[in-house]
């Protein structure tokens, strides 16, 4: 049976047979027979390379860090996870100059990677439960994921996007107005500062 380590646009965590294509940290969240006790550890939410300098892991070892499971970076975005500095230094580089480009510096007695650990997890979760804002669709930048009640749809080169652990499909009936936004709102500033999260292959883009 699948591990309960995939997560979706939600944050939440599920089992499913569908593969990712980045790895995810939050923390020790299993126990020793690998079920989830919790839905995170730490405030440092990362994203990773599904391998890095040949190091393999046992999925879920006890007392080792919970490994997570994305369909892709637009994803992890929306969950409230950032580039890993160690495995992703291009992407955490270039998502870096967009943070600092529209929310500035570190705070004052703190790193910047604590510092943006710190706003995103203000952004993402509170009390246990996803943080989600309202805006006008036509406003948000490319891949921003919304919701429109159960489904989270991918905004990507003018066009929105039904997600699911698999890929995306186009949706048929394009939304207006206001929409309930996943993507934390911190992020949504970065992506406007020039950040393109990379998306799924099933929309023909791999990762840049």
């Amino acid at each position: 049976m699948p591990l309960q380590n995939r997560v979706d646009p939600f944050g939440r965590l599920t089992s499913t047979p569908a593969r990712g294509t980045l790895m995810g940290n939050r923390g020790i969240l299993h126990d020793d027979q690998r079920e989830i006790r919790k839905i995170h550890q730490h405030q440092h939410w990362v994203t990773c390379a599904l391998s890095f300098k040949d190091i393999q892991r046992q999925l879920m070892t006890p007392r080792r860090y919970t490994e997570l499971f994305f369909l892709d970076e637009a994803t992890s975005f929306a969950a409230g996870h950032r580039p890993c500095y160690t495995c992703r230094r291009a992407r955490y580089q270039a998502f870096l100059t967009a943070w600092q480009e529209v929310h500035g510096g570190a705070d004052e007695g703190r790193t910047l990677p604590h510092t943006i650990d710190r706003a995103l997890h203000k952004a993402r979760i509170h009390r246990r439960q996803k943080v989600t804002f309202d805006a006008p669709l036509a406003d948000l930048p490319d891949g921003t994921i919304v919701t429109d009640g159960d489904t989270p749809l991918l905004i990507r080169d003018g066009g929105l996007h039904r997600w699911s652990f698999d890929g995306y499909t186009p949706i048929e009936t394009p939304l207006t107005g206001t929409v309930t936004v996943l993507t934390p709102e911190p992020l949504i500033e970065v992506f406007r500062a020039g950040y393109r999260p990379d998306v799924h292959e099933s929309l023909g883009i791999g990762e840049t």
